[in-house]
């Protein structure tokens, strides 16, 4: 599992990114990965990586 925080998150398209120390690129996430409530900016969150065709993908996501 690897930590980091969102970075920026859309509510209305339930998408967004993830800063973290182990990926030099921001980490894509959409609300179906997480489930629950919406995430805000700065929450803190474990998730893993997948490889994604557009770039890495958080999966099993969960806040911290």
């Amino acid at each position: 599992m690897v930590n980091g925080k969102v970075d920026f998150f859309h509510d209305t398209g339930g998408y967004g990114f993830i800063d973290t120390d182990d990926s030099d690129e921001d980490v894509f996430f959409h609300m179906e990965d997480v489930g629950g409530e919406d995430l805000s900016e700065g929450t803190e969150i474990e998730f893993e990586i997948e490889d994604a065709p557009k770039g890495p993908r958080a999966t099993n996501v969960v806040r911290l």
